[in-house]
């Protein structure tokens, strides 16, 4: 998976944005550290937005027919929902925060937390931010492009214009 984007910091005169005070063990101005510029030990979680707490992804079938399109455009009618492919995995992805994340990014029930929380590593967690998708759908549009250009368009029906007719008078201009 290759992975490529840009950290952001805020300067030091918005260290409280909308009036709340920065998190503990964040130091807004300051970028955070890189995964290998931490010191043995280090808890990589303390430096991290916890992103794998504000999101979940399930796996999907494969569509292979315009009736599974269709269910994935559906799918992205709702709210906060994208699909993805990664390594021609089809997934499933719904931006929704942990009801146990608490405002300094760290869980609430820790010691009580589910076993796929206990189960996730941090040895590839998106903390650097820099992962890139195979293909990424945000709206049933870009879903129905997607299909039309794999299964060839549904007879009678495509979300592409129809070709614009000639002007009138232009195959006489042409012919001149």
């Amino acid at each position: 998976m290759t992975r490529a984007r840009t950290v952001r910091t805020l300067p030091p005169e918005h260290a409280k944005a909308n009036g709340k005070p920065p998190a503990p063990g964040r130091c807004p101005g300051r970028r955070k550290p890189r995964r290998e510029e931490l010191n043995p030990g280090d808890n990589l979680c303390a430096h991290c937005s916890a992103k794998c707490c504000k999101y979940f992804a399930l796996p999907i079938d494969t569509p292979t027919e315009w009736a599974d399109f269709e269910y994935i455009r559906w799918f992205l009618f709702h709210e906060r929902a994208a699909v993805f492919v990664e390594n021609g995995d089809w997934y499933l992805l719904v931006y929704t925060r942990c009801k146990h994340l608490r405002e300094d990014n760290r869980c609430a029930i820790y010691p009580a937390r589910p076993n796929v929380c206990r189960e996730y590593s941090t040895t590839n967690c998106e903390y650097e931010d820099d992962w890139v998708y195979d293909h990424y759908f945000e709206t049933s549009e870009q879903v129905e492009e997607y299909a039309e250009a794999v299964l060839s368009p549904r007879p009678g029906r495509t979300i592409r214009s129809p070709k614009p007719e000639p002007p009138r008078g232009a195959s006489a201009l042409r012919d001149a």
